[in-house]
């Protein structure tokens, strides 16, 4: 076999039409052999000699794509000094572009033999574990285009690529739980029928099964256990795993975007799937313990863990933000994805102890000409000291705001003292984005997300039922803000279950009226329920898939319906998506002498101080100007739209709301959830001025102006 030299640079497996070039990073090796993988289960050792700033590497003319591959380390082992190598486990490469195979919790994969965590385990992993694969870059892309909706015209669908597609009627079973499956025009009619212009994807990077969830029978569903920053995920793919998921992962991104959506990754850059100091040696650990892992100042053989799951990757190593941008960049000019949603992202700024929202990472994210360019979306928070970080992430992020669905389920399931807040969150968390230069747009608005209850749970249960996930029901949130409308789970109580129904709706309709980017969880738009488990990362089963509805299904059909309304009557009105904060007074330029907005008691009075304090208001109207709107056009016009009135009566008795004088001679009402269909027939009937409307308990009424 020939062996050139090489380049150090780019890292990983790098094919280029007549061989290969392989590099990776080790400070800690004193050398590294790299295993060329055959089906006979031997393999080839090259060694890689040639080494410039740490990086070894070598071109390997004839490896061809398809090729396994994985590294032997030979180093210190020394765990009371953080140091890890053992050449007796095949590591994968932590750029490697596709990952073959499992693993199978063979002793082998660990570094201690069971029952001895302070014993050597020199037994070979290589026939036990995942291999790295040589993969071919080229790919027609033809005349794809990102789709680059603006975030104000943004809906996110959050979705699983096996949950979502599963459980499909009209998916031929090979294309069930693939990346094909995403890209099925079943799956797309429904998602643009829906109005959703961004699939945020729960993870695809390669990720592994836990050894304790395999087994006790379980798999890690939701894939927040990475161990390839570069690899989608194989066992997504509807056929083979040798670089075969590559391809059908960029299919599935061009027939989406042919269909104007976005693709946003939900990625988890915290953690590794190699766990705490009794975790497997699969490619970090192996490789240089040290560069990559933050670790025990006091005693380095245990790791610091601000994410629960073990491990925490070092965000003031260069290497580390070498290969985390490296991913980042790859998916977007490779992989064509649109954005990232950043899982713990709090993690991410954690240099040293606390949250340093300066963080090197954000540095070089900000400046980055490529990933700065996308949708940056923060899971502002993490397990650690200080780790909550709502509204505190630089100006170029979004984040999910846990502030807005807390405050929306408080509200609607009758909480005291929860107006003011609520206004807060209905109209872009100013108090959260605006002292930092941000917008509405920087508050991702959420009422469910795959963490916690469905929407239908939200309504049907008070308590977390997750005794399958074998915990003995201790994991998942127990203060979940959720109300079971009086009966804990399923009844067939018409009373119940018509409030239920009622509750999902304003929920809904909370969610699309309000400023800032609405997510909606998969399923929830026709009732899905994980029966009460709020925590289903290890339900890879008809828990957590989604199940579709059945034709003839007219309750399902019906919420999904009001659910296509609702996004379609955001998406036809800019005054429910604005890009700048209401002022609160009358805008200059303008010849309506009305504020943009205005907040006012079901009395039909506009609300003072003691309105806001009082423990058992909780009903109120809002008038949004559709004239008063300060943001101008793409092309420097002035906005104009309609103006709206939002009737909320979250108490439980039934209330009478006047229609305010001077805002409007007439209305039209546009949205009433106290009906089954959520809206009423026709055009909807007319109100005018000072007249009142009746409202009963836990409901929402919108109002256009018609004069």
């Amino acid at each position: 076999m020939q062996v050139w030299p090489g380049q150090t640079y780019p890292l990983g497996a790098t094919y280029d039409g007549a061989g290969t070039n392989f590099a990776v990073y080790s400070e800690a090796a004193h050398r590294i052999e790299l295993c060329l993988l055959h089906d006979d289960g031997s393999e080839t050792a090259v060694e890689l000699r040639e080494t410039d700033a740490f990086v070894r590497h070598a071109y390997l003319p004839g490896i061809m794509p398809g090729q396994r591959y994985g590294f032997r380390v030979h180093g210190p082992y020394a765990p009371e000094n953080g140091q890890r190598c053992n050449s007796a486990k095949l590591l994968l490469d932590p750029y490697a572009r596709a990952i073959s195979g499992s693993i199978d919790w063979n002793e082998s994969v660990y570094g201690y033999h069971f029952g001895k965590p302070d014993s050597r385990n020199d037994m070979d992993s290589a026939p036990h574990t995942m291999t790295a694969v040589v993969v071919n870059p080229y790919f027609d892309w033809g005349d794809d285009r990102r789709p680059r909706t603006d975030y104000h015209r943004t809906v996110i669908y959050e979705a699983h690529v096996k949950g979502l597609t599963m459980l499909h009627p009209e998916l031929p079973e090979e294309l069930r739980g693939t990346y094909a499956g995403l890209a099925h025009p079943a799956v797309i009619e429904h998602l643009t029928e829906l109005g959703v212009t961004a699939l945020e994807l729960m993870p695809v990077h390669q990720f592994v099964n836990d050894h304790r969830l395999v087994d006790a029978g379980l798999n890690n569903y939701w894939g927040y256990n990475t161990i390839g920053f570069f690899a989608p995920h194989n066992t997504y793919a509807s056929w083979g795993d040798r670089g075969e998921q590559v391809l059908e992962f960029k299919q599935a991104v061009k027939a989406l975007h042919e269909a104007g959506i976005e693709v946003i990754l939900d990625v988890v850059y915290n953690h590794t799937a190699e766990g705490n100091h009794l975790g497997p040696t699969l490619s970090f650990r192996g490789l240089d313990n040290a560069s990559y892992y933050r670790l025990g100042a006091d005693n380095p053989r245990y790791y610091t863990d601000t994410t629960g799951t073990g491990n925490s990757l070092l965000m003031r190593s260069p290497h580390v933000l070498q290969l985390i941008m490296d991913s980042l960049r790859y998916w977007v000019e490779e992989m064509h994805v649109d954005g990232f949603r950043f899982d713990l992202a709090a993690t991410l700024a954690r240099q040293f102890h606390e949250v340093d929202r300066l963080s090197s990472f954000f540095d070089l994210v900000q400046q980055d000409p490529v990933v700065s360019q996308v949708k940056l979306i923060a899971e502002p928070w993490d397990v650690g000291e200080g780790g909550y970080q709502v509204g505190n992430f630089p100006p170029l992020w979004t984040e999910w705001n846990g502030k807005y669905r807390d405050t929306v389920r408080d509200l609607w399931r009758g909480e005291p003292r929860t107006l003011a807040e609520f206004a807060s969150r209905l109209t872009g968390s100013s108090d959260l984005y605006q002292d930092d230069g941000r917008r509405p747009l920087a508050s991702i608005n959420f009422t469910t997300c795959h963490d916690g209850f469905t929407l239908h749970d939200l309504v049907a249960y008070n308590d977390k039922h997750n005794e399958a996930n074998g915990e003995g029901n201790r994991d998942g949130e127990s203060h979940n803000r959720s109300w079971n409308c009086g009966v804990e789970g399923e009844t067939s109580d018409p009373e119940v279950r018509e409030l239920r129904d009622r509750q999902v709706r304003n929920f809904i309709a909370t969610l699309m009226l309000s400023q800032g980017v609405p997510m909606l969880s998969h399923g929830d738009e026709f009732g899905r329920t994980q029966g009460g488990n709020n925590n289903a990362y290890c339900q890879d089963n008809e828990v957590a898939w989604v199940h579709w509805p059945e034709k003839g299904d007219e309750k399902n059909k019906g919420l999904l319906a009001f659910t296509q309304t609702m996004v379609w009557l955001r998406r036809d009105h800019p005054v429910f998506r604005r890009r700048r904060f209401f002022h609160g007074r009358p805008v200059e330029g303008t010849h309506d002498e009305l504020s943009d907005i205005s907040w006012f008691t079901p009395e039909g009075e506009e609300m003072i101080q003691g309105d806001w304090q009082a423990t058992d208001a909780k009903a109120m109207s809002v008038f949004l100007n559709g004239q008063a709107i300060s943001e101008p056009g793409p092309r420097g016009e002035r906005i104009s739209d309609d103006s709206f009135l939002l009737m909320f009566n979250a108490s439980a008795e039934t209330l009478e709301f006047a229609v305010p004088v001077d805002h409007g001679s007439q209305w039209r009402i546009v949205v009433d959830t106290s009906r089954p269909e959520g809206v009423p027939p026709g055009d909807g009937p007319k109100v005018d001025a000072g007249e009142r409307i009746t409202m009963i308990g836990r409901s929402m009424t919108v109002l256009m102006r018609s004069v």
